[in-house]
């Protein structure tokens, strides 16, 4: 039987990610996310629950997150959920559980951020083959009869 671990949240950075380097070189981003529910009570009254989780990105995405990303930007994330184990500085043993990201995509307008859109690229551990346009179709003349028909109808 196969199993999926997929985690997707759409929430704001909590602060600006902590970029880091391991000793070989590869780079580590950590940063939290706040998801934010909001619902009405039987009675009519608002309310809102914020729940935060902790991300962290490696290689490149990491470099993306680390140069694009700040605090209280909003982002789609994609990843899966690990538990690390460790020991504090007691020797107790700890454990962490975090999203891995896999996958990012910055959100929000032409105007929110300092990144010129260009530079605002959707990042992917493992990118996909870019996919060409295809050919522009040349439009053949409409025959007289049907110069007076509704354009607005798809075919």
């Amino acid at each position: 039987m196969s199993s999926v671990n997929r985690m997707i949240l759409l929430g704001n950075l909590g602060k600006d990610p902590e970029l880091r380097y391991t000793p070989s070189g590869a780079a580590v981003a950590s940063f939290s996310v706040a998801t934010t529910r909001k619902w009405k009570t039987k009675e009519g009254e608002k309310q809102e629950e914020t729940e935060w989780h902790k991300l962290v990105a490696y290689d490149q995405l990491a470099e993306i997150i680390g140069k694009f990303l700040t605090k209280g930007k909003s982002a789609y994330f994609e990843g899966r959920l690990k538990t690390r184990k460790w020991q504090d500085k007691d020797g107790a043993d700890r454990y962490t559980t975090e999203i891995v990201v896999e996958q990012m995509q910055m959100l929000g307008g032409r105007d929110d951020g300092d990144a010129r859109p260009a530079e605002r690229p959707q990042a992917r551990q493992s990118a996909p083959p870019a996919r060409s346009a295809p050919p522009a179709r040349a439009s053949a003349p409409k025959p007289a009869a049907l110069e007076d028909m509704d354009d607005d109808i798809p075919f």
